[in-house]
């Protein structure tokens, strides 16, 4: 693996994968967002969607600081008539809510992170590489579907790899050495050609 991948992965780390995705899909605002995001079945937009209101839940569990169950609050979703625009909007601002939650948090900080297999709960930096999980592959789905580049550090992946490890349930079969198809594999989506 590349150097830097048995370093911790950090809220850097995590702005880092916001700017990636915000800039990513800001390339692509113009395009078709209502094309299949990748391999999913929801389009661009619905999967946008989908990760603003992941990276917003993850604030909100953090700020709770609940350690036995999820927050009793619903889950946030644009309206009807969103546009791309609006998306990019959207996920700008739960990234710097959730930046802000981690940073103001103490180190010591538990909240509830998975319910499923079993009730886990996380530390601030847990919820950098959560939020960064579900973002960069979504951010990947999203860009897949819009025919936007988006091609992450080696460096970067590597340390989420490392973070995440312990939440999967399974490994890929072959790793490859490449961080970045690593995570797209051991999450069920394909290996770039």
């Amino acid at each position: 693996m590349t150097t830097g991948d048995d370093k911790p992965f950090t809220l850097a780390d995590f702005q880092a994968v916001a700017d990636l995705a915000l800039d990513a899909w800001q390339q692509g605002v113009e395009h078709d967002w209502s094309v299949p995001a990748g391999g999913l079945t929801w389009s661009c937009l619905e999967t946008a969607d989908h990760v603003v209101d992941c990276v917003f839940s993850y604030a909100l569990f953090l700020a709770s600081r609940r350690q036995d169950d999820y927050p009793n609050w619903g889950e946030l979703h644009a309206l009807p008539d969103a546009t791309a625009g609006d998306m990019v909007e959207g996920l700008r601002a739960v990234a710097t809510m959730l930046s802000a939650v981690i940073r103001t948090a103490p180190t010591d900080t538990r909240a509830i992170l998975f319910l499923r297999p079993q009730s886990t709960t996380g530390t601030p930096q847990d919820f950098a590489a959560r939020g960064g999980h579900e973002l960069i592959l979504h951010a990947h789905d999203v860009c897949s579907g819009l025919g936007v580049a988006f091609d992450p550090p080696a460096d970067l992946c590597a340390r989420l790899l490392l973070h995440t490890a312990a939440w999967m349930r399974e490994e890929p079969a072959d790793p490859t050495g490449n961080p970045w198809h690593d995570l797209l594999t051991r999450s069920g989506r394909p290996r770039p050609t």
